[in-house]
């Protein structure tokens, strides 16, 4: 018999949720994640991938990881510690510290491993973390387990930052002082004040941690928001996901060659998570090479951006201050923002809706996420969906 207080506590929260317009509902794929997707038979133009440069059905992709199962099984077999370090994860860690710009490189299970892994190897009780407010929740459940004081700053409020660092640094508190930013926030597409952190940092003795989960393969010519603003010698953590642009699975830690020696000996995830397997190290290391030898694919996702970017905007959506391909449909009420995406689902573009506690109340959009694979034939017929959807439900006059 099941335990009737986990009953209540459910059905009554699940009720909630449906009843404010935050239950999510997830819809199952019939095809691959692509610019056009099917689900239930019906197929959509897809704006709600983050297959930014639509490498995740890419064909060379596909022919390299299907060669590595024949070569290398299906799974690494152990943790990397033991025996599950195979010369393809080594290779995937070189090409990612060179695409980087960095020493040295460890690669994760996921992105969100990589938070957990690598602010709690280094932080501790015994210090402080200064974080931006629209960080990640991997970020923040990071500095969580880590037990440091978390010092939460204005979003990207350089005054902010710096009066918080003067005070922590100032205070004798602590051991240690980190500040740690998304490069790109996903929520709105900004991106972070990067060389302003960094200066801050130097003046307080701050280590600089960048999460560029949505900035690598955009920003930078590929190579994300670090490169982007040439910085590489300056930022202590350059963290990213090879999920994303990459088109694959996994994360990566990217740095000076003793942190990443460091995160080898201290990171649970590394420690205790068995390796990606063979075929995914061995697509995304092919991904990074073809970022590093073209950037064709990034020129072809900025051009698609600007294009839905100016469509929306056109039509008289409010899209924010998106400064990268993501663009924000901002709609505002939860329910309307849920019944928007609805509306599109029906005639025939898929762009969910986020809403709280993803972003804050009041502030529900439709996040679209144009990608390198779309044609402009598509983003037409979307933003002729949109504009029919806007107009019925009231937002556009």
């Amino acid at each position: 018999m099941s335990s009737s207080t986990l009953h209540g506590f459910l059905q009554t929260n699940l009720q909630d949720l449906k009843d404010q317009g935050l239950y999510n509902e997830i819809d199952p794929l019939q095809s691959a994640n692509g610019p056009i997707i099917r689900i239930d038979g019906k197929e959509l133009i897809n704006l709600s991938s983050n297959n930014y440069l639509g490498l995740a059905t890419d064909d060379r992709l596909k022919e390299v990881a299907k060669k590595a199962i024949d070569d290398w099984g299906v799974g690494a077999g152990a943790v990397r510690t033991i025996n599950g370090t195979l010369a393809v994860h080594t290779k995937l860690e070189d090409t990612i510290a060179t695409f980087k710009g960095t020493e040295a490189a460890i690669a994760y299970q996921s992105g969100f491993n990589c938070n957990m892994a690598a602010i709690s190897a280094v932080m501790d009780k015994n210090d402080a973390i200064l974080s931006d407010e629209l960080n990640h929740a991997s970020i923040i459940d990071g500095c969580r387990l880590s037990r440091a004081t978390i010092i939460r700053y204005n979003h990207s409020d350089m005054e902010d930052l710096r009066t918080k660092a003067k005070e922590a640094k100032e205070s004798g508190k602590y051991k240690k002082l980190m500040v740690i930013t998304d490069g790109v926030f996903s929520m709105d597409g900004d991106i972070a004040l990067l060389p302003e952190i960094v200066e801050i940092a130097e003046e307080f003795d701050l280590m600089v941690y960048v999460d560029d989960a949505h900035g690598s393969g955009v920003l930078g010519n590929g190579a994300g928001t670090v490169k982007h603003f040439g910085l590489q010698d300056k930022v202590d953590f350059q963290i990213g996901t090879l999920s994303k642009a990459i088109g694959v699975v996994g994360g990566y830690v990217a740095g000076k060659r003793e942190l990443i020696d460091w995160l080898k000996v201290r990171s649970r995830p590394f420690l205790f998570s068995t390796a990606v397997t063979p075929a995914d190290a061995v697509a995304a290391t092919k991904a990074i090479e073809l970022l590093m030898e073209s950037t064709e694919l990034h020129d072809k996702l900025w051009e698609n951006g600007r294009y839905l970017k100016a469509g929306l905007k056109r039509l008289g959506f409010d899209i924010g201050q998106s400064e990268t391909p993501i663009t924000p449909c901002i709609i505002g009420d939860e329910m309307t923002t849920q019944q928007f995406s609805k509306r599109l689902y029906e005639e025939g573009v898929y762009a969910k809706s986020i809403v709280f506690p993803t972003v804050p109340k009041g502030t529900g959009r439709i996040r679209n996420m144009p990608t390198a694979a779309h044609t402009k034939e598509m983003l037409d017929q979307a933003l002729a969906i949109y504009e029919k959807v806007g107009k019925e439900l009231g937002i556009l006059s």
